[in-house]
């Protein structure tokens, strides 16, 4: 996906993974850091260890910005909250994502397996599921309440939510609108938003 978009806007960037063990992560920031990396995305289980090696304001980052001095942290994952309308939000899951969940959207309850469950969502109007549960019903929504779902492919959840007619934003809408953030944070020019969605399978 951020291939296709480096290339759609014409940079000789590439996008690669790159595999870190837990008592490295500092010294692997310092690395991308001092090899000229413009940029990094950061995955479980990383996302809050990472926003204690860097400047930022959020509790877990995903985003990190190369510079001069010490990268910059930021959170795209609640990208696609963007234009969703949320006055009883409930967000599922305590990882590094859920947490960013949470903090896009302060008035939320939490529900997580090690802590408040099972979740009540009766009263939601927007569900977050931010766990990697993909094959158990976690929740049953109705018509009337939209369900983010992280995972994909999606999950059991997304399935029978979409089944009993609530709204889903599947998790590659998900992965798309933080990829997008993402690369206008790295590039400073606008994301290639049709070509990043064609490349993960999405309709333009």
């Amino acid at each position: 996906m951020q291939n296709a978009a480096f290339a759609a806007r014409g940079l000789d960037w590439a996008y690669v993974a790159l595999r870190v063990e837990a008592d490295r992560l500092a010294a692997a920031v310092d690395g991308l850091s001092a090899l000229g990396f413009a940029g990094a995305n950061v995955t479980a289980p990383y996302k809050t260890a990472v926003a204690q090696l860097c400047e930022t304001d959020v509790p877990s980052v995903n985003t990190l910005v190369f510079g001069q001095g010490r990268p910059h942290g930021w959170s795209t994952d609640a990208a696609v909250l963007s234009g969703v309308e949320a006055g009883h939000p409930v967000v599922l899951g305590d990882g590094g994502a859920a947490r960013a969940f949470l903090h896009a959207l302060p008035e939320a309850r939490a529900f997580a397996r090690r802590g408040l469950w099972p979740p009540d969502v009766r009263d939601a109007d927007l569900v977050v599921n931010a766990t990697s549960a993909r094959d158990d019903v976690l929740v049953e929504l109705r018509p009337g309440q939209t369900l983010i779902d992280l995972p994909y492919p999606e999950s059991a959840t997304a399935r029978a939510a979409r089944e009993a007619g609530a709204r889903v934003i599947e998790g590659r809408e998900v992965l798309v609108a933080q990829g997008a953030a993402a690369f206008e944070l790295w590039t400073g020019d606008e994301a290639p938003v049709e070509i990043m969605r064609s490349a993960v399978g999405l309709e333009p």
